[in-house]
This record gives C-alpha cells, structure tokens and sequence, in this order.
C-alpha cells in the first residue's frame, strides 16, 4: 500500500512527508478524496494543510532539511502559487525565445507569480535568508573593500552586521565564484542572503550614482524626477488606465491596470517613497507638509506624443502614503455606438425606443472604469446634427465633439456641477449631458430638464438597470418623477477579450456549470474559448476588451411598479417578463459562448443576481442566432 501511494501523483512535498512519517497514507487518500469533489480545483498539499494535517512552517522545515532536491517549477505547482499550465507556458516561452532567462525570471516577467512570492518560495527551497537590499541598509565600510563594478558584475551587496557577521545579499547564493570572492573580502564571517534581484541592481545603481555625483536619491530631485517620468510614461506607453504606488514593508510597489486587471510594472528601495510622493504632490499641486491626511490632487502631464490630465489620491497607510494616478486621456476619436458590442436586437431596441426618443432621461449605470463615459459619448455621436443644440457638463471633457458646448468642472474656481446645472437650463439646448449624477441636486436637475422637453444622458455608478431606479428612489427622488422622465437604463461592464493569437476550443468544467447556475444542455450550443497564453497578450490568454450591457426600457408595467415602490426583485421579473431585459450575466454568457470571452471573466466581473436562462433563449433575446 505504502508503495502504491508513494509513487502515485502526490507530488515531491508529499512524498517527502510520507517517508518523514510527518504524513500517513491514509491521511493522503482522505485528502485525495476530497480533491476530488472539489468543484474547483485546489493542490492536494492546500487540504492536507486545511485540514490541520500539516503546517507552512513543517512544509518549509521539512524541504530545507531534506536531501532530495526538487525543482522551483515542481515545487511552486504543489505548494499552489502557479498551475501546471502555467509552468508549461513558461518552459515553451523559453524554448520559442531560446531565453537565456531561468525558468522563475520568466515567469515573474510574464506576470504568473509576483517576484516577492517567488524569492519567498526560492529562499524555503535553497535554505538562505531572503533579504531586500536598500540604501538604508547597505554597510557603507563593506562596500568600500570591493569596487562597485565588482559588485555590479558579481550581482552582491554587503548588508549592516548581524553581530560580529557581515550580511551579504546575492543574486544566487549558490554561486561558489561567487561565495569565494565575498569570503576573501569578508572573512569567513559572512551571513549568505537570497537578494531580491530588482532590489539588488537597484541599489547598486543608486550607489554609483551617488559616487559619481550625479543623483543621490533622498536629496538630488533630479533622480525623483525622473523616476517619477518614467512610471507615468510607462504608463501611458502600455495604455494603462491607472497607476498604482504602493509602499510595502521593504519596498516601493508600481503596478498599471491593464484591461481592467493590475500588473505588477516595477519595484523600487523604500528610500524612493517619500522623495516620490512629495514630488507627485508638487506635480498635482497638492500640500506637501501634510504627510497625516489623506489628499486629492490634478496635473496636466505633457510627453512628446501629446497631454494627459491625471487624478492623484494619495492615501494614508501604515508604511507610508499610496498614491493611485487616474490617467484620464483627451480621445480626439469617437466610438461608433454600433460597434461597442451591444447586441443586435438590443441595441435597435435601444436606439428606436430611446435614444430617438424627443425627450426623457437616459441612465447610463455601471462602476468606474467600466466604459460609461465612451456609451454616453457614442449616443451624442449618433444624435449630433446642426438641427439641435447639446450642451455639457464634465469632468473632465475626455472626447472633443465639433458642434457640442463642452464644459468642463473645475472646483479650484467654482465652477461646480451646481453652478454649471443652474445656468445650463438656460442655453436653450436640445440635450444636456450631465457626466455623472452624484447627489440629489443633480439627480433633481435631470428630472426636471426632462419634464422641461430636454433630453438627459448621464451615468451613474449602480450594480445593475433595476439598482438604479432605485437609488433614485433612495436619494429622496420621488416615484412619479422616476417613472415619468426616466426612459431606459443601460448598464454595463467591460471584459477581457480572449486573444485571438493564441485562442482554443475551451472545455466548461463542472465546478464552473455549477458557478454559472446552468446545466450542460443549456450551453450545448456554445463555442467557448480560452487563450493559451503567448507574446502578443503577455502570457494572459486575453488582449483588448468588450462591453457587456443590460437595456431596461421603462414600460408602463415598470412605471406602476416604481409608483408602488416594489423591491427590486419584483420589479426585474417583471422587466425580464415583459420588457424583454436581458440580463449582464445573460449577455456576458453570449459572448463566451461566441467565443469572443471567457467563463472565467463572466464569473469574475459580472453579477449573478438570478440564475441564466438557457443560452438558445437568451440569444433568441438578443438576436444573435
């Protein structure tokens, strides 16, 4: 028995606890048969620790004292941090590349694991000490016994005494060369360290630069100056929406949002968080003595391809102030509302029975960054003609329109979205476009420019259609204003396209039927598929994004159920019933099944409020059969 189980497919962690006796055989079968009813899939190593059988700290303990070696990329897979598909990817990277990178430099630059969970883990596999070097940290007597180039060339740094033992950071402890030459600087007292590698190569950057005096970091602003430039432009190259900068415990974090999905871009020593967030705060004018309170800020970065207006909020933390930069770009091309996804049947509903419509208000709802802005843009795109007049209020003005009245808010002279409602109603425009309606009064405003004859479009950041009927309710708007000026509600999200480079027939797992709420033969008539991963995506299997709407056209069964305040839920059935709604999980599921996304971005972004009806039905509904 003890044989069969040691050389079936438990993994190299395992065997090793079952020889130890840390494990029993019966206990791995126990946890076998769990992961095997599992619906979605879980490393056989993750229950054993669920169920109290071992510990992080036996695991760990039990790999560094034992003389079997096991592979980074084997040891990863078990202990759950990348899949095998994941480990498959990043050997054939190398193999197409013919890369002179090791496996786990692959796949932290193609984004399978963050760098500092993969030094984590090479530290419990080759038994040293992982260490982050810094400016802070680095013994500045050590370093003057070898010569920077030495310690460029050879990737080490001495780190401050621990005792009477001199610290040394290296790139690969396992280096003999390399050990030989610190011993010889060093002495034999020498505590070897896993350096992390960005914070290595940085560090000793940052050390010839302060010898050649060129930029010393906590007091040259010229090198801030720089590192800030870089991010932001990196950020605007690789079409981010957002920057994050994040301080951690050791280091400063920069990751973009790419698709609606962060990705780590950079780190940085901790000595760059102060100098880089006071020079943000002077680039968005913000107060720099203020390092207690949380603050907002605004800048207009120009590069040489154009201007960028950025929001900045910089928040308080417990290591330091998170700054996340909104990069809000002015887009001189307009979106065909044709072609933003909405589906056939749809969107003519949408169009015949409320954009065309001479009057009333049009919601579009959804949560920030899922493409709101660009909808609404695309209507006034589609209504424009020298026959009306339309006049705005935003912030900012992202799409420049000829032959519309672009306002744009500005607070520090306030000209506020109050100021700018009260005089807009005397324009005489055709349609008002509020950019967001964020309070009653201007909630109130639109209800009243509609029952005026205008036409309103604004956004509003609500879950679903039926939730933003009623958060007007909630903000005091009364029910006969609702159901009288409110003329459709479309809501939306944006997901992940699947790459087209690297796409494959997808199989639906079980335990993804059963987070769908759907059974095999509602989906029988799909063509799902995924993205195996290549250059073109980065490794993510998607590249680019799609919209995913729900249209809710207001009829009079819908108005008497606002006039009767019925919850939410009566007032959906009654829409999918008899206003033909198609649901945002509905849509979503189309699409997949189209295979122009994934299951996976359905469940992950889209909200499930009641289970889909069979997928023949809802692309009856939408008029894509």
């Amino acid at each position: 028995m003890k044989g069969r189980m040691i050389n079936s497919d438990v993994g190299e962690i395992i065997s090793i606890l079952l020889s130890k006796g840390i494990l029993r055989e019966k206990d791995v079968l126990y946890a076998r048969r769990i992961q095997e009813k599992l619906t979605s899939p879980q490393p056989l190593l993750n229950i054993l620790k669920d169920l109290k059988l071992v510990t992080d700290d036996v695991v760990r303990e039990t790999i560094q004292q034992s003389d079997k070696t096991i592979r980074i990329g084997e040891m990863l897979v078990e202990l759950g941090h990348i899949s095998k598909d994941d480990l498959l990817a990043a050997f054939n990277i190398k193999k197409e590349d013919e890369s002179d990178l090791k496996i786990g430099e692959i796949l932290i630059k193609y984004n399978f694991i963050e760098a500092g969970q993969f030094n984590s883990i090479l530290s419990m596999q080759l038994g040293y000490p992982l260490v982050y070097p810094t400016l802070a940290n680095v013994d500045r007597k050590a370093v003057e016994k070898a010569s920077l180039n030495v310690l460029r060339r050879n990737k080490f740094l001495p780190l401050k005494k621990k005792g009477d033992e001199t610290v040394a950071a290296l790139s690969d402890p396992t280096d003999l060369e390399t050990i030989t030459l610190v011993k010889k600087l060093f002495g034999n007292q020498v505590i070897l360290a896993l350096s992390d590698q960005k914070a290595l190569r940085d560090t000793i950057r940052f050390l010839e630069q302060q010898k050649d005096g060129t930029a010393v970091i906590d007091i040259d602003n010229k090198t801030v100056v720089g590192i800030a430039n870089s991010i932001i432009l990196a950020a605007i190259k690789a079409d981010a929406s957002d920057i994050h900068i994040e301080p951690l415990n050791d280091k400063l974090q920069v990751r973009f949002r790419l698709d609606g999905v962060l990705s780590h871009y950079q780190d940085f020593p901790k000595d760059v968080i102060l100098p880089l967030s006071s020079r943000l705060k002077i680039m968005c004018k913000a107060n720099i003595a203020e390092k207690r309170r949380h603050q907002g800020g605004r800048m207009l970065f120009d590069y040489d391809e154009g201007k960028v207006d950025i929001r900045a909020s910089f928040y308080i933390t417990v290591h330091g102030e998170k700054t996340v930069l909104r990069l809000l770009r002015q887009k001189q091309e307009l979106i065909d509302i044709r072609s933003l996804g909405m589906p056939s049947r749809i969107l003519n509903r949408f169009l015949e029975e409320a954009l065309c419509q001479p009057g009333g208000v049009l919601l579009v709802t959804g949560p920030t960054g899922s493409g709101k802005t660009s909808t609404v843009y695309g209507c006034i795109h589609y209504i424009n003609s020298p026959q009306i007049s339309i006049i705005t209020a935003e912030e900012p003005v992202e799409y420049l329109i000829d032959g519309v009245a672009q306002c744009s808010i500005d607070p520090v002279i306030d000209l506020t979205f109050e100021e700018t409602l009260r005089h807009i109603v005397r324009q005489d425009p055709d349609v008002i476009m509020i950019g967001e309606i964020r309070d009653k009064y201007s909630a109130d405003m639109a209800m009243q420019a509609a029952l005026t004859g205008h036409k309103v479009l604004s956004t509003f950041h609500t879950e679903d259609s039926i939730g933003g009927l009623i958060r007007l309710l909630h903000m005091d708007i009364a029910p006969f204003l609702v159901a009288s000026t409110v003329v459709s509600v479309v809501a939306q999200r944006l997901l992940r396209k699947v790459c087209p480079s690297c796409a494959e027939p997808a199989k639906i797992t079980p335990a993804q039927l059963q987070r769908l709420g759907c059974s095999y033969d509602d989906l029988a008539s799909g063509s799902f598929m995924k993205g195996r991963g290549c250059r073109e995506c980065r490794q993510t299997g998607y590249q680019g994004r799609v919209g995913v709407f729900e249209l809710l056209v207001l009829n009079e069964l819908i108005k008497a159920a606002i006039l009767e305040q019925k919850p939410s839920h009566e007032i959906r059935s009654i829409a999918i019933e008899h206003a033909g709604l198609v649901t945002l999980f509905e849509d979503g599921l189309v699409k997949a099944a189209l295979g122009i996304t994934t299951i996976d971005e359905i469940v992950r972004c889209l909200p499930r409020l009641m289970a889909p009806r069979p997928l023949q039905v809802i692309q009856r509904l939408c008029g894509d059969v």
